[in-house]
């Protein structure tokens, strides 16, 4: 759950070292991102998605929503400026090596800023999405607003643009292992640090990036774990929990997520949390 479920925010440089991005890349690919599959699924569906398509997927991570797009026969580029080990699985994904393919032949995937992904020899996108959802770390709806303004104007006329952001906490089991990030990252709370979703989150993103409001959606994002082992890894990969390592250290972080996770441990060893993910739908002037 692009980027995700945000982007990995390490709050100084001393994160970076106890942290390994390509592991934690990897999680993300093969464990978490699956988890977000209806929310994009949803948005397809509702702003119908199909060969007349030219999608710019903000935040695109390892790839698995513009490979989904891709599969209803959209012409996709991903822009991918802050996680290049996820970048480089979606490369893996959507850019295989041998084979002439229709995705890789409408496929873009980029590693700098929105406006790499400007094509003068081609037509305006007709949608953007920035799926990595906002409304749980403090401070992570500002970067979003630069970036989309400076991807709307890629876009033609009426476009839908698509945000996304979690639901309400009391729809979110997950918020209650959430706040465990929070109580671990004390004296270091501020920017990077949880906080439960606002119902306003997205209109307000929208608004500071002049798009207009077009109407929005929920969608039910169980997550599911075979283990308490992959429930930790892939929780671990979102970057919510990096301020916490930062002020503890890795095996706290586990030891204590873990410990979390036991109210939604099941009989049979697996791990079962509901969620409700909220989507924006709006509308470049």
């Amino acid at each position: 759950m692009t980027p995700t479920l945000v982007r990995q925010h390490l709050p100084h440089a001393g994160a970076a070292a106890r942290v390994d991005l390509c592991a934690r890349a990897r999680d993300w690919s093969e464990i978490q991102e699956r988890m977000l599959v209806p929310l994009y699924e949803a948005v397809y569906e509702r702003v119908e998605v199909g060969p007349a398509t030219r999608l710019l997927g903000l935040g695109c991570g390892s790839g698995l929503a513009l490979l989904m797009a891709a599969s209803r026969g959209a012409a996709v580029t991903g822009v991918e400026s802050s996680a290049p080990e996820r970048l480089a699985l979606a490369r893996r994904r959507l850019l295989p090596e041998g084979g002439d393919t229709r995705a890789r032949a409408d496929t873009r995937l980029l590693d700098g800023p929105p406006g790499d992904a400007a094509d003068p020899q081609a037509p305006a996108y007709t949608l953007v999405t920035a799926f990595e959802p906002i409304g749980c770390l403090a401070g992570d709806s500002e970067g979003l607003g630069e970036v989309l303004a400076a991807a709307t104007p890629l876009a033609e006329r009426g476009a839908p643009v698509v945000l996304a952001g979690w639901g309400p906490p009391e729809r979110c089991a997950t918020s209650s292992v959430l706040r465990v990030a929070t109580k671990l990252a004390d004296p270091l709370r501020g920017t990077g640090s949880w906080r439960p979703a606002l119902r306003d989150d997205l209109e307000e993103v929208a608004q500071r990036a002049g798009l207009r409001p077009d109407g929005s959606g929920r969608v039910a994002c169980p997550f599911g774990y075979a283990d308490v082992d992959s429930a930790v890894r892939g929780l671990l990969s979102t970057g919510l929990f990096d301020a916490a390592i930062t002020a503890t250290d890795q095996a706290q972080v586990d030891k204590e997520v873990a410990e979390a996770l036991h109210p939604h441990l099941r009989p049979d060893g697996t791990v079962w949390m509901p969620n409700v993910f909220r989507y924006l739908i709006a509308r470049v002037p």
